[in-house]
């Protein structure tokens, strides 16, 4: 699925789509240069889901988590590490996360649990292009179910 998010607010309107339709238990990977709108897609996605209070960049702290209905939400940003092995330290292991929101996964390797789906982001113009890929099954429901929602096809959006 291809998108063009004219704005700030179809940017969020992708991660609140998301939420909306987002299995119980679902592991996305967020791509993009710096300032493509990643962390933009997260929190609305994270607020959609009832998130209350400030919603940090995990930036420096490289991952947050968040209270969500079944469990808990893991914000992962993994720019500033120089090494998978790194997450080791993070306890990503201990915990139950429902939802994996994973910016620069290519930094983390193996040591994260494969998409469920690909959020591929880039700046375009005055605005951002967003490629939406599955890469499970459940991942092409959920794709599916956005496409079948409508709300991505009102005019904050624009598909191709």
């Amino acid at each position: 699925m291809h998108l063009f998010l004219p704005d700030t607010d179809a940017t969020e309107a992708l991660g609140q789509a998301l939420a909306r339709t987002r299995p119980a238990v679902a592991v996305v990977h967020l791509r993009g240069d710096l300032g493509a709108g990643k962390s933009t897609v997260a929190r609305a996605l994270l607020r959609a889901l009832g998130v209350a209070g400030a919603i940090r960049s995990p930036t420096y702290t490289l991952v947050e988590r968040y209270p969500v209905e079944g469990g808990e939400a893991w914000h992962l940003d993994l720019y500033r590490i120089g090494d998978a092995g790194e997450l080791e330290f993070l306890g990503l292991d201990e915990g139950a996360a429902v939802l994996w929101l994973v910016e620069w996964p290519e930094r983390g390797g193996a040591a994260l649990p494969p998409a469920d789906l690909q959020v591929d982001l880039s700046v375009e113009g005055n605005g951002r292009a967003a490629r939406l890929v599955a890469a499970s099954p459940q991942g092409q429901q959920w794709l599916e179910r956005v496409a079948t929602e409508g709300e991505l096809t009102a005019s904050s959006l624009q598909s191709d």
